[in-house]
């Protein structure tokens, strides 16, 4: 599995140790590094990234805050001279702290236990493809491929699939937490889309199953996340 990753610290001098780090682990693909957190955020809103190096003390923003404002959240290693930092760093799920200065070999072993988050997460992602919900007091199986779009009705959510949508006594939240985050995504406190089947998008709307669905102000996120998966 090759990682595709970028680093953010306001030291250049750090940033050239991590890129030639980096530039010793073949699966390790360096896309970019910044001083400057807001040009890191509006590259991230526009390019997909499996994993940040990123400093936690920094001028204008504290990396941990940073991490915490994407609406897209890749792994992360923190990077810190401060040790103090390093639980909130765990609140957070970052995979690894690395305290500075550090050698390559707590660097490798940071990088492979990234690779084996992200190697997990992928195969889970596969492994799911499909649901079970309750329709007339029996269990039944959705592929979440035939997913169109899921609806909230008062007590009950609306799931469309062909070749007709189905009822169940469920939450909107509890339906969510069944599907993989990957390919799924709550709009609108009455919506939840699958990812791979929008036909348009601003940052407004979407147009999912020839139904146009506004996004809600409270999952505005959800455009940045579009962005990324429709970038070559």
């Amino acid at each position: 599995m090759n990682i595709t990753c970028i680093a953010v610290d306001d030291e250049p001098l750090a940033l050239q140790l991590i890129s030639q780090y980096c530039s010793r682990i073949p699966f390790l693909q360096l896309q970019k590094v910044f001083t400057n957190p807001d040009e890191a955020k509006t590259y991230l809103a526009q390019n997909k990234v499996d994993l940040i190096f990123l400093d936690i003390q920094m001028p204008d923003i504290n990396g941990m805050q940073f991490y915490k404002n994407l609406p897209i959240k890749p792994a992360v290693i923190f990077t810190t001279a401060f040790k103090d930092y390093a639980v909130d760093g765990f609140n957070v799920e970052a995979v690894d702290y690395l305290l500075k200065p550090f050698e390559f070999d707590r660097f490798l072993k940071a990088v492979y236990k990234s690779k084996e988050y992200l190697e997990f997460l992928s195969s889970q992602d596969l492994q799911m493809s499909s649901i079970y919900v309750k329709v007339n007091y029996e269990m039944m199986k959705i592929n979440l491929k035939e997913i169109d779009l899921i609806e909230a009705l008062d007590d009950y959510i609306k799931i469309y699939i062909k070749p007709y949508p189905v009822l169940t006594l469920m939450t909107l939240k509890g339906v969510q937490e069944k599907l993989p985050t990957s390919a799924f995504a709550r709009i609108h406190r009455s919506y939840i889309i699958p990812l791979g089947k929008v036909e348009k998008f601003s940052k407004n709307k979407v147009v999912v199953a020839g139904k146009e669905i506004p996004i809600g102000s409270s999952y505005a996120d959800v455009y940045d996340k579009l962005l990324q998966i429709t970038l070559p």
